[in-house]
């Protein structure tokens, strides 16, 4: 059986609220889990205490029995300290071709620089003759 640590979606409509729960990662998102380690608001300001609160001992524990944090909670869990380290190490994603267009939306850019072009290049004709 495989364990994650992950966001087990509350709240009402527009108005999340999210626990940080340790479930059976064949579980759906918000059914069944077997504990639940801390709670996450985002609708609270960054720099709130507020905001993420996490059993740091309980998740450390966790961890050491195998279960596997989600990217997101890793992000929470590296912020928090039990023993004196972080709980889980965190790494930023590298996907540079994330931010690039598709390729329809290149071909389009393609042929409004190339009418661009030869806009320009009928403008500039007359001009010299």
């Amino acid at each position: 059986m495989s364990l994650k640590i992950r966001l087990a979606r509350g709240g009402s409509k527009k108005r999340p609220f999210y626990s940080i729960v340790v479930a059976d990662a064949r579980a759906p998102r918000d059914g069944r889990f077997i504990e639940k380690i801390g709670t996450y608001d985002p609708r609270l300001a960054k720099d709130s205490a507020d905001r993420v609160k996490v059993d740091a001992e309980k998740a450390a524990e966790w961890i050491r029995k195998g279960a596997q944090p989600t990217d997101r909670v890793a992000r929470f869990l590296s912020k928090v300290e039990a023993g004196g380290k972080p709980v889980a190490t965190w790494t930023n994603g590298n996907n540079p071709k994330k931010a690039e267009p598709g390729k329809k939306a290149q071909e389009r850019a393609k042929e409004r620089a190339d009418k661009a072009a030869a806009k320009a290049a009928a403008a500039a004709e007359p001009a010299e003759g």
